[in-house]
């Protein structure tokens, strides 16, 4: 169906005019609420969709499409709604209690470790989306520190600490004056 500029005209009751002046008024409105309030006010003042779009500085099918929005939703249309699927609030409870339950065992775990043991369960996650589950759990980690404390053996210990203390330079005495007067 081709749409003219008269089917775009946003028909506003004088209670909605009163309604969206206040609203994009607000100091709590986002530039981009103002904008849409701004896009409808135009449109029913007698403005055009690419007349309203030059004014503003956006493309004639964003006003349409604000326009199309007014039509259906009412005051509902200056929300601004997200791309994307609706959070699956289930499934992050899920992975954050068996992150809890994994992080609470007596090891030393890598992202990627934790990110195999969710397949495991039947939770697939890349290793930086776990990261971003552990960052918001408030779950802390580091880099390993490479040491081989472990693997040594106290006696050769305190032998070298001996052998390297004999083979220190001994203190130097106090040094006198270079010339003397």
């Amino acid at each position: 169906m081709l749409y003219t500029s008269a089917m775009l005209r946003a028909d506003v009751s004088p209670e909605d005019w009163e309604r969206l002046r206040e609203r994009g008024r607000s100091p709590w409105a986002t530039p981009w609420e103002r904008d849409r309030v701004e896009m409808i006010l135009l449109s029913a003042s007698g403005w055009s969709p690419p007349w309203i779009a030059e004014y503003l500085g956006v493309h004639a099918a964003t006003v349409r499409r604000v326009l199309k929005a007014w039509s259906r939703e009412g005051l509902d249309a200056l929300e601004r709604k997200l791309p994307g699927p609706v959070p699956d609030v289930e499934r992050h409870a899920r992975v954050v209690g068996l992150l809890e339950k994994l992080l609470s065992e007596p090891r030393i775990w890598t992202s990627a470790q934790l990110a195999e043991a969710l397949a495991g369960v039947g939770i697939r996650m890349s290793a930086r989306q776990t990261e971003r589950y552990l960052a918001e759990m408030g779950a802390s980690w580091h880099r390993n520190k490479s040491s081989l404390a472990h693997m040594q053996q106290p006696q050769h210990v305190e032998q070298a600490r001996r052998k390297l203390t004999t083979l220190k330079k001994s203190p130097r005495a106090e040094a006198g004056p270079l010339l003397s007067r």
